[in-house]
């Protein structure tokens, strides 16, 4: 159980390093491929062979992840799944930049902050047929990437970022609401 805590540790930082070299929020080339992918199953992801060392066990983990598995690719798809699937929209962003402009009906939980705020962030059967869907965003993508590979690995399968974060939001020309 270690060895597992310790693997998917050092999983999330080279995942969260890897999202950072590339910047993918701020490709909308990557962005825009990244949606063609299909999902992958939870039974797949449980029968990846054991890996021998790290590097294959983080090559492993890295080749098993379809392009677009976590991420919700521009506002159009976002507006989609807020009319058909009532989402929990989460702003991982500062408090002070959340107050001056947020998606409506999004809540903040600032990402230092997402590991002792779980209990807000619901794992419950939504309309008893799947996962009630959690979107997390931020300001350029950065801040979204590492909080759903934080929480993928916390357990949650119900959780996707939206990288074209905040900015693009704005940019389209979507309604913003402000304060708390």
């Amino acid at each position: 159980m270690i060895f597992k805590k310790s693997i998917q540790s050092v999983l999330l930082a080279f995942a969260i390093w890897f999202c950072l070299l590339l910047g993918i929020g701020q490709n909308p080339i990557l962005a825009a491929t990244l949606t063609e992918a299909e999902s992958i199953s939870q039974a797949k992801m449980q029968t990846l062979p054991k890996p021998t060392n790290l590097e294959s066990g983080v090559d492993s983990f890295l080749t098993s992840i379809p392009a677009g598995y976590y991420t919700i690719a521009n506002v159009e798809e976002l507006k989609s799944l807020l009319k058909k699937s009532q989402p929990m929209l989460v702003d991982v962003r500062e408090p002070s930049e959340y107050r001056s402009g947020h998606i409506p009906n999004a809540i903040n939980i600032p990402l230092r902050t997402l590991s002792h705020n779980l209990n807000q962030i619901p794992r419950d059967a939504f309309g008893g047929l799947r996962l009630r869907p959690v979107v997390l965003y931020c300001s350029s993508g950065y801040r979204s990437a590492m909080g759903v590979m934080t929480l993928h690995l916390l357990g949650y399968e119900n959780v996707r970022g939206f990288p074209p974060s905040f900015a693009a939001w704005k940019t389209a020309g979507e309604a913003i609401a402000t304060g708390r």
